[in-house]
């Protein structure tokens, strides 16, 4: 009997260890699978703006930068350090003419390399000119025209040819000469002392060709000069105009008396 019992017994471990080692086994979590390689795109060194950078800035060293970018997504525009690798010291001292955001990449047309000149002589295209002229506030948009803003230039003066003898004093004519001209800089407010009164004035640079800068320098003798701002929709181009007729050489000018609008037109 009591050998019928060990060989139970016996039994009965052996089962219950191999009962234990099937449920181990169950309890073991299965095999991963081997994660897939990162797939290296090709990137290239690209310079771009380290900080926000406004029009009229002066680069300095630490304004830009190389940065890592997706090749594919490097235009032809982009300075990259393996075809330009003194790209940085070029454009130190350079003049920013449109605003750069942090980050973004910087190329040649968005500065000018002044190479010691002015702001406003780098600033200017080729074959235009920067006139100054003083208006008043009062009839220049409240004195509300801010420097990229365009304008329409208007003379204010006496009609000489007008017959005044049945008039107490002179006729006065209102000129359009120039329009859709950019304004460059608003200069500090000017005192401007008529007798005993001072008026408060302002020096507006804009932005000319060579002949409108020659009309503008004989409007000045001829009477006051005021600004008229223009809408966005009506600024879409950077031209300045001069109010001409179709097919000729004279100037349209728009002459308002009394209220009443006639046309008339001088030599250019």
């Amino acid at each position: 009997m009591k050998a019928a019992r060990l060989v139970v017994l016996g039994v009965a471990i052996a089962a219950g260890g191999v009962a234990a080692l099937l449920a181990g086994r169950s309890h073991q979590p299965a095999p991963q699978k081997a994660a897939a390689p990162v797939v290296q795109l090709p990137t290239v060194q690209v310079l771009v703006a380290k900080t926000d950078l406004s029009r009229g800035h002066l680069v300095g060293n630490h304004d830009i930068g190389w940065q890592t970018w997706p090749k594919a997504a490097a235009n032809g525009k982009f300075i990259e350090q393996s075809a330009r690798p003194d790209a940085i010291k070029q454009f130190i001292g350079a003049i920013v003419r449109v605003p750069v955001a942090s980050g973004q990449p910087i190329y040649d047309p968005m500065v000018v390399f002044a190479k010691g000149s002015g702001f406003l002589a780098a600033m200017l295209p080729a074959g235009m000119r920067a006139v100054a002229m003083e208006v008043s506030p009062v009839t220049s948009a409240g004195g509300f025209i801010l420097p990229d803003d365009h304008v329409d230039i208007m003379l204010t003066r006496n009609d000489t040819s007008a017959d005044t003898s049945h008039q107490s004093g002179p006729k006065l004519v209102s000129e359009t000469i120039l329009k859709n001209v950019t304004v460059l800089a608003v200069d500090q407010a000017v005192q401007e002392k008529k007798g005993e009164k001072a008026a408060v004035g302002r020096t507006v640079t804009v932005e000319v060709t060579p002949q409108q800068a020659q009309m503008l320098a004989l409007a000045r003798q001829q009477g006051t000069l005021s600004l008229s701002l223009r809408s966005l929709r009506d600024s879409q181009s950077s031209t300045p105009e001069s109010v001409v007729h179709e097919n000729s050489e004279t100037a349209a000018i728009n002459t308002v008396r009394y209220g009443i609008t006639s046309m008339t037109t001088v030599e250019r």
